[in-house]
């Protein structure tokens, strides 16, 4: 059976450094920064799209990536919305840093996943 491969997709409001950071925390794993893949000032429906077809987990600072009416919750392969001040490089890799100490990488697949300052909230659909 063929290895499943694991993506990252790094909004455009992610900064780009945080790819380099996450790709050596998780080098199994294929990290991009949509600046990588030439999307800068693409529609947030064409990056999560991008997603969908490739497998990928978002992370971003948009809420309307964790907004339900948005995409439903099971309906993608996860997505990381970074809740945090400042929205700098530093605050962005605190936060994925605490989220990677908590939760592995495989577990943020399917998940919606919401990281503050303070807590991480995680939120699937139950499993049947």
């Amino acid at each position: 059976m063929p290895e499943t491969i694991h993506r990252v997709l790094l909004d455009q409001n992610i900064p780009v450094a945080v790819a380099q950071w996450l790709t050596q925390r998780a080098s199994e794993w294929q990290v991009v920064h949509v600046n990588q893949l030439g999307f800068e000032g693409r529609s947030d429906r064409f990056l999560f799209e991008w997603a969908q077809a490739n497998g990928a987990v978002v992370v971003t600072f948009d809420e309307d990536f964790a907004d339900s009416r948005f995409q439903a919750l099971g309906r993608h392969h996860g997505v990381v919305r970074l809740r945090v001040w400042p929205t700098t490089t530093e605050a962005a890799i605190e936060a994925l840093g605490r989220l990677a100490e908590q939760l592995p990488l495989t577990e943020w697949v399917g998940a919606l996943i919401i990281v503050d300052n303070r807590r991480i909230r995680v939120r699937r659909l139950p499993s049947l």
